[in-house]
């Protein structure tokens, strides 16, 4: 995530809701980032463990955050899929409304 120009702020988040994997910066976002890794795709990929229901406890968690970490400018939620030999990045990976 350093190499690709974030600044991680905290890391293993915990709230009731659940855990933020990494809370990072990247300029002048805040980014909320969700890793998730397979070891293979016998139970799908990565990003498929990251359903909507998901989404809205790291939502939540992040609302936490929030309260604790007062943040006036963008936010966004970033994922890291990890499987096998490969990394993919999806910035934005989900709007909030």
């Amino acid at each position: 995530m350093e190499q690709q120009g974030y600044i991680i702020v905290t890391a293993n988040y915990y709230t009731r809701y659940g855990e933020i994997d990494l809370v990072a910066q990247e300029g002048s976002c805040l980014v909320f980032v969700e890793v998730k890794q397979r070891s293979s795709h016998r139970f799908g990929s990565p990003e498929e463990a990251i359903t909507e229901k998901k989404q809205q406890k790291l939502i939540l968690s992040a609302q936490h955050y929030l309260q604790e970490h007062p943040w006036d400018q963008d936010l966004r939620f970033d994922v890291v899929a990890l499987d096998q030999d490969q990394c993919r990045l999806y910035r934005n990976a989900w709007e909030v409304s």
